[in-house]
């Protein structure tokens, strides 16, 4: 996970997007913990993650090859089931969709507040 925030924020530097940041950094981190800890599928397959700069911000995309989609929980109790509720608290919007190739892309957009 380390490596996805640190292409991230040396991507978001590049592109003068500092301002989205940590909202950006944290839905990176959600999105990967939920791979990582739910994605259920061969060994050989990999998490993959791809930066979009947007014309004010940036799409944040995790793709696994499990089929099984995420979904936010009516409300988060226990030790798990925030994620994604953090997600949508900071992201402008997010969603789950097909990619090219087995499993599915979850994705979430963050944009410089008040220019979404």
């Amino acid at each position: 996970m380390g490596l996805a925030r640190e292409e991230l924020r040396e991507a978001l530097l590049r592109w003068g997007l500092q301002e989205v940041t940590d909202d950006a950094l944290l839905v990176a981190s959600e999105l990967v913990t939920n791979a990582v800890r739910h994605a259920v599928a061969p060994r050989d397959r990999e998490i993959e993650t791809r930066y979009v700069r947007l014309a004010r911000g940036v799409r944040v995309e995790v793709h696994d090859a499990c089929p099984v989609r995420p979904v936010l929980k009516e409300a988060p109790y226990g030790d798990g089931g925030r994620g994604l509720w953090l997600v949508a608290a900071v992201a402008d919007r997010w969603a789950v969709g097909e990619r090219g190739g087995p499993g599915k892309r979850v994705w979430a957009e963050v944009s410089v507040k008040g220019e979404a």
